[in-house]
């Protein structure tokens, strides 16, 4: 919601109290200001000008010569390229010297051999948005009305030197989503009164139920209907004033009676629907469920299929508008409209929500309907409406409103005691403030001894128990003067759990080890869902989606890095490495809810190692990731336990995937992202990772001992075995490790040949084997004796012979 300051002034005096210091009472009293923006920020000396003269440069088609006022004596040749520009218009020009948005500054200049004093302006070039700016003036320079004076500031005519509050509200808050919401809200923090806006109808002998009525099918969909009809209607633009305040608040100017409407959906928060009621087409309005794929056009030229589920306003035959979401094309407000049928209703949030979401329709009125509006505000948004519209559109208000009537609002009362807010506050508050609180909202309240009875009016829908009066009163009362306790008892000081430790030790090794956090949505589409799964399950859908590429919760955090991975790759940035530990969502059997599992998974592309100076560049490959990943579980302390094996999984590639196994359990798995799911991705070679966090934050790990440094030397003997292909590497090194008993402390592989030196079907695998005793020097001959047994174990239990 973008909240005016100015405007809001017209409701709630803000004397003493400047912009930036109001959005900090707001968010302290518990909605958030996301920020206060100034669209006119940094202008300098732009002022309004009067076009004397306007004729075509004599050296260039498509630019004019003009002689500009703007109020200093003699006039200004300024040459303007803008084709709507004209002889007679007040325009906004920047003088030599003037300052526009992005410090853009204006100096002396020749256009084609004409001197230029300065230029006329459009609105976007003075900061407003091109999808706000009104459609006569999106292509061309701004037009003033004639009786703005030359020469006052430009800024302030255009209102661009508000300050506007953006207020992020969370769904309970749909009071807060009008103008006098917000003063009411404003009004209370400040503890000042309330000024609404008056209303001054002077109707016509004709009534308005000689020219429309009104039926209702949906009651519960459509408890309260209420039509207007006002004739002799003069479309054209709405005054500058309210132009810029909708502007201001994110709202694109259309003309008079159009932009009413808008200004009473954001002054009242009560959305209205004005029809051309010559286009109407009957002089019945029904109001019922639409009928399966009836179909509808919508004010954006869109065939719209409706089904039994969305509400709809006829004119007794055919649909008119989706109700609550968009008017239908058909009985669109236009330049020859001259009587208006208007429309204000309390419809339910329900079929609003689910006619919005249907056909991806989020407007401004179907986002209050689905929060709820102050059901008391209906017939007065519509006499206020048509108040304007007499006023601005020269209308004449038909005697009377088109009622049907089925809505009964009774206010809640809910009863709450001082000592239940002082106990649950931790507060010593007196009656007299409480009830002092409850009058600055303006709540009407009953005192008997410490109880209190509150009465909430209908645009406080959010209060309902006494709960939501104890956060009003604290809110009021001020978070900040909350008293702060220490909790009593023998309590300790707060620390982390062996399990977080574990997880922020994870997250220093693998940024040590140049991956970068990433934090992906839990949320995926039906698709991704499942691929890259540790556990399958079938996977969990949300009731109710926020949208489909956001309906799972995910059984992988895979997919999503890849996501993260394509888009940075769309954008040029093609070395990545990217790390998460984040959560997994798996269904268990006889269990509503699903189990929450902690995985740690990584993804890298791209060059892992360049140093072009030195010709230096290496690609990530498998031996990349599996080097991470022993480097995660050294610092874990669990390298001893892990082994990696060959193992084919889906969306991996065949040859390049491992999973890894902790002791003789499969933790997770590594490798090559499948050739086709790179391309379908439009990613690189890419290798991925993916563990269960539990079982390595969780090892039952022995008591730490430190051993002292060897005082005697180690003999090394290497060996190279010519094996069968299929022999693995790592199988050959446990066994070896096995058969070297005490003496045998480290080994590793050195060396891999094939080629025309082995037969067919053989290779050579190297080893370096270290033997050592800490308490003495080895002899050769005890080497010897546990060297001879690795041999004999390599050869009895995989073939292995020396190669000679």
């Amino acid at each position: 919601m973008f909240v005016s300051y100015k405007w809001l002034q017209d409701y709630v005096d803000l004397s003493g109290v400047d912009p930036e210091e109001l959005a900090e009472k707001i968010t302290r009293s518990g909605i958030e200001v996301e920020g206060v923006e100034i669209i006119g920020e940094g202008i300098k000396n732009v002022v309004v000008g009067h076009v004397l003269e306007c004729e075509p440069h004599p050296d260039a088609d498509k630019l004019n010569r003009c002689q500009v006022d703007v109020g200093e004596g003699e006039p200004v040749q300024i040459i303007c390229g803008a084709p709507n520009v004209a002889a007679g218009q007040k325009v906004p020009v920047a003088k030599v010297g003037a300052v526009l948005p992005g410090n853009f500054k204006i100096k002396k200049a020749k256009l084609r051999g004409q001197a230029s004093n300065g230029m006329i302006c459009s609105l976007q070039e003075l900061g407003v948005e091109g999808k706000l700016v009104p459609k006569e003036h999106a292509e061309g320079i701004y037009v003033f009305p004639q009786d703005t004076e030359v020469g006052s500031d430009a800024v302030a005519e255009l209102n661009l030197d508000d300050a506007v509050l953006e207020l992020g509200l969370t769904p309970n808050r749909a009071d807060a989503m009008s103008m006098l919401g917000v003063a009411y809200e404003v009004g209370a923090i400040l503890g000042r009164d309330i000024k609404k806006p008056e209303t001054k109808v002077e109707e016509s002998s004709e009534k308005a139920s000689e020219y429309i009525s009104v039926k209702v099918e949906a009651v519960e969909d459509n408890p309260l209907y209420v039509a207007k009809v006002i004739k002799n209607i003069k479309i054209g633009p709405s005054p500058m004033w309210m132009q810029n305040r909708l502007i201001a608040s994110g709202i694109r100017p259309h003309n008079n009676v159009v932009d009413i409407t808008n200004y009473i959906l954001l002054e009242y928060g009560q959305p209205l629907h004005a029809f051309d009621y010559g286009k109407f087409g009957s002089k019945e309005i029904l109001v019922r469920r639409a009928e399966q794929d009836e179909v509808i056009v919508t004010l954006d030229d869109e065939e719209r299929k409706l089904n039994e589920n969305h509400l709809v306003i006829t004119n007794g035959t055919v649909p008119v508008a989706l109700a609550g979401v968009m008017g239908g094309a058909d009985s669109e407000v236009g330049q020859d409209t001259n009587t208006v049928l208007l429309e204000s209703a309390y419809f339910a949030g329900g079929p609003i929500r689910t006619a919005s979401k249907d056909h991806g329709l989020r407007s401004e009125a179907s986002s209050r309907y689905e929060k709820g509006v102050d059901p008391n505000r209906v017939r007065e948004a519509a006499e206020r409406a048509v108040s304007l519209m007499a006023e601005y559109a020269g209308g004449e208000v038909l005697q009377g409103s088109v009622t049907v009537d089925n809505l009964k609002v009774e206010p809640a009362v809910v009863t709450i005691s001082l000592e239940k807010i002082n106990s649950v506050l931790g507060t010593d508050i007196s009656a007299a403030d409480v009830e002092s609180i409850f009058n600055r909202l303006q709540f009407a309240v009953k005192v008997q001894g410490n109880e209190f009875q509150v009465t909430i009016p209908t645009r406080r829908g959010d209060i309902t128990i006494e709960e939501d009066l104890l956060e009003e009163v604290a809110r009021l009362y001020g978070y900040d003067n909350l008293p702060l306790t220490l909790p009593e008892g023998d309590a300790t000081a707060g620390k982390l759990t062996p399990f977080q430790i574990k997880r922020r030790a994870a997250r220093r090794n693998l940024e040590g080890s140049g991956l970068m956090q990433a934090i992906t949505y839990s949320l995926t589409n039906d698709k991704k869902a499942g691929q890259f799964a540790l556990h399958k399950r079938e996977p969990i859908r949300l009731i109710m989606p926020m949208s489909e590429e956001r309906s799972n919760l995910r059984l992988s955090i895979i997919p999503q890095m890849l996501e993260a991975l394509s888009y940075n790759i769309a954008r040029q940035n093609d070395s990545l490495a990217f790390y998460e530990i984040g959560s997994v969502f798996l269904k268990e059997e006889n269990q509503e809810l699903p189990s929450e599992h902690e995985h740690i998974a990584g993804a890298v592309t791209g060059l892992w190692n360049s140093h072009p100076w030195q010709g230096e560049k290496k690609p990530v490959d498998f031996f990349v990731v599996k080097g991470i990943l022993e480097g995660l579980f050294e610092e874990m302390g669990v390298a001893e336990h892990i082994s990696f094996r060959q193992a084919e999984r889906e969306g991996m590639h065949p040859g390049r995937t491992a999973e890894i196994l902790l002791d003789d359990m499969v933790i997770g798995f590594a490798g090559q992202v499948h050739p086709d799911v790179q391309k379908d991705m439009d990613l690189n070679e890419t290798y991925v990772f993916e563990i269960e966090a539990a079982p390595v934050f969780n090892y039952n790990l022995p008591a730490l001992q430190y051993s002292p440094i060897p005082r005697y030397p180690s003999i090394t003997r290497d060996i190279a075995l010519v094996v069968n292909q299929d022999v693995k590497a790592g199988e050959l090194k446990s066994i070896i490790k096995e058969a070297g008993g005490k003496l045998l402390r480290e080994v590793s592989i050195f060396d891999l040949y094939q080629g025309e030196h082995m037969e067919p079907g053989k290779k050579s695998l190297a080893y370096s084997l270290k033997y050592f005793d800490p308490a003495r020097t080895l002899t050769d001959d005890e080497v010897v004796k546990a060297h001879n047994k690795v041999l004999d174990a390599v050869k009895d239990k995989t073939g292995a012979e020396l190669r000679g």
